[in-house]
């Protein structure tokens, strides 16, 4: 029997918990002139991860602030999409981005005819402010600072419609990794006559009275607090007079935070949100014997999609004992993945073998390594031999531990505290067994669940022991973007914020300096080339030998769909996109969308 994470009694017992979430204005909410109503039918509830620390920011180069509660989905709109589907690269506001041979000089092409929702042109002048801003930032602390000044050497306006990228070395991912929403989402171009003469570290970018934050999507924001985005429909929106595309048929977006998944389980239910964030598969069936118009990406069992981020432990290489690659080697020795998948994701996802995802375009990568895949059973006969080499010994209590005599006499228990995500019930789950199986092999193991905004603060700055997350994302169709993310061009002193989450491990010495030169060589490469390879061996070798993260399972997300009010959801058989909705790829979908006739 499956776990079932509520009942029909349970819904009983939140009643009047959904009725808080639907009606509640918190006193912070700010909007625009009293909103216009607008019937159910007419409006699409998304469902949005955790409360918003300062729903009032929309500065999205500053690290913590939020794009995925409406904004990058509905008003910020991207110049390229990957869709995963079809292996293409979309245009969006991009109509082309060509390298020349040497794969050193960029050149962007814009659609003409793009407005901002304040009627100002939308053209070469905001790409290149943009850029500058980044490159300008020496602190490298703005969000994709790092990333652009890794890369590119100056940008130049050609003409209204066209930037030259000039690089200091030659990138063939250059579109892709950072332009064409690959993961999630990508840089966001600014509005030059708005954001000009404003420091880009402390400019909230909002203002409602003056349409803040502009955008050049189809929607504006009209409300905000920490609970409750809106967004209404522009019928002045560029894409309809250019030809680009019509009008989306929703009049009315609104991101709701649901918190835990019960609450989202149960609005879900009561076709009160239209798209539900990742559940489990007991909370799937649950809604779907209460609302038979619930849909998933696959149809039967395990309803699933595979989400490019697989899921890993990150300890943190300053903290003892896990400053040791033997010990980290230990835990990941302990873990037992197969268990994960069984309990955790109740056998809907299955072990990983390294830290990338197992899509068709990584094939090739994976079976080049297998010398170096992750066990999905656990060894603790020999973790235990690692841990007491290093000068553990097993307490005799009735709960036994392992303890170690300090230098100063006193007597240490081998722990580890491990932080998730409060709002992501997915990976408490897995922290949940991980526990289980490190205290049962001899090691104090807690875990702990912080707010999404503590929670990437606490890694960016070294404020932790381990974490479960997964921030070996990025690669997809060849490796380079995940390995980066581990270079020591990232590295920063506890205290100091890793730049975009990179190498918050903190890795460093010498073979993360040659891991670093081996991928640095690999990031020139053109894609395909048969040079790839042999340096990807070396450099995962160093990688695995260093224990740098810890691999365990591919990431399978359950995502619903309601169709009760809206269909054109994706799906496996109505593939035009993935399906993740807190992307910036959820553009492709709320156009997609049909209103159900009635």
């Amino acid at each position: 029997m499956r776990y079932i994470p509520f009942s029909i009694a349970n819904f009983l017992n939140f009643f009047f918990l959904i009725c808080f979430l639907l009606v509640w204005s918190p006193i912070g909410e700010k909007s625009v002139v009293a909103l216009e109503p607008v019937p159910r039918s007419d409006t699409v509830i998304f469902d949005a991860y955790g409360r918003v620390a300062n729903p009032f920011v929309f500065n999205w180069m500053v690290p913590g602030v939020t794009r995925s509660n409406g904004m990058h989905q509905s008003v910020w709109e991207p110049l390229f999409i990957l869709n995963y589907e079809t292996n293409q690269i979309e245009p969006w506001l991009g109509l082309s981005f060509v390298p020349n041979s040497d794969l050193n000089v960029w050149t962007l092409k814009i659609r003409k005819g793009i407005e901002w929702s304040d009627g100002q042109a939308y053209n070469a002048d905001d790409i290149v402010f943009t850029i500058n801003l980044l490159l300008k930032d020496q602190t490298q602390t703005l969000n994709e600072a790092a990333n652009i000044q890794q890369w590119v050497k100056k940008v130049e306006k050609v003409d209204s419609l066209t930037v030259k990228f000039t690089l200091k070395r030659p990138n063939p991912r250059f579109q892709l990794d950072y332009f064409s929403v690959r993961v999630w989402g990508n840089v966001v171009i600014l509005p030059q006559h708005v954001w000009e003469n404003k420091d880009p570290f402390t400019f909230t970018n909002f203002d409602l009275n003056q349409d803040w934050p502009l955008g050049t999507g189809p929607y504006r924001l009209v409300k905000a607090n920490e609970n409750e985005f809106i967004y209404d429909r522009r019928d002045d929106w560029w894409g309809v007079s250019t030809g680009f595309s019509d009008l989306p048929q929703p009049k009315r977006l609104v991101w709701i935070v649901t918190g835990v998944e019960e609450n989202r389980s149960l609005l879900a239910a009561n076709s009160e949100l239209d798209s539900v964030g990742g559940i489990t598969l007991g909370a799937f069936e649950a809604i779907s014997a209460m609302n038979p118009n619930m849909i998933a990406w696959k149809k039967k069992m395990p309803f699933v999609w595979l989400d490019p981020c697989p899921r890993q432990i990150s300890l943190n290489h300053t903290v003892p004992p896990w400053d040791q690659a033997e010990m980290r080697h230990a835990i990941s020795l302990i873990i037992d993945r197969r268990q994960i998948v069984e309990i955790a994701y109740e056998g809907t996802s299955f072990p990983s073998k390294s830290i990338f995802v197992a899509y068709p375009g990584m094939k090739p990568f994976l079976d080049a390594i297998p010398h170096l895949w992750i066990p999905e059973t656990s060894d603790i006969s020999s973790a235990q031999k690692i841990i007491e080499a290093n000068g553990w010994k097993l307490s005799k209590d009735k709960k036994p531990f392992y303890k170690k005599e300090m230098n100063d006499g006193s007597v240490s228990t081998l722990s580890l505290n491990l932080q998730t995500e409060a709002a992501g019930i997915e990976l408490r789950r897995v922290a949940d067994v991980v526990v289980e199986q490190l205290r049962s092999a001899g090691i104090l193991a807690t875990n702990r669940a912080v707010e999404g905004a503590t929670w990437n603060d606490n890694k960016a700055y070294g404020k932790f022991e381990g974490v479960v997350d997964w921030d070996a994302c990025g690669s997809v169709n060849e490796p380079w973007l995940s390995m980066n993310r581990y270079t020591s061009q990232f590295h920063r002193p506890i205290g100091a914020r890793s730049p975009g989450n990179n190498n918050f491990v903190r890795w460093k010495g010498k073979k993360a300096d040659q891991y670093s030169k081996l991928v640095s060589e690999i990031g020139v490469l053109p894609l395909g080339s048969t040079n790839i390879e042999p340096l990807f061996i070396e450099a995962m070798q160093l990688f695995q030998e260093e224990q740098v993260v810890i691999p365990l399972n591919q990431a399978i997300m359950l995502i619903p769909f309601d169709t009760t009010y809206w269909i054109g959801w994706p799906s496996e058989k109505n593939n035009y996109i993935h399906p993740p909705m807190w992307w910036m790829s959820a553009h492709r979908v709320i156009h997609n969308l049909k209103k159900v006739k009635r």
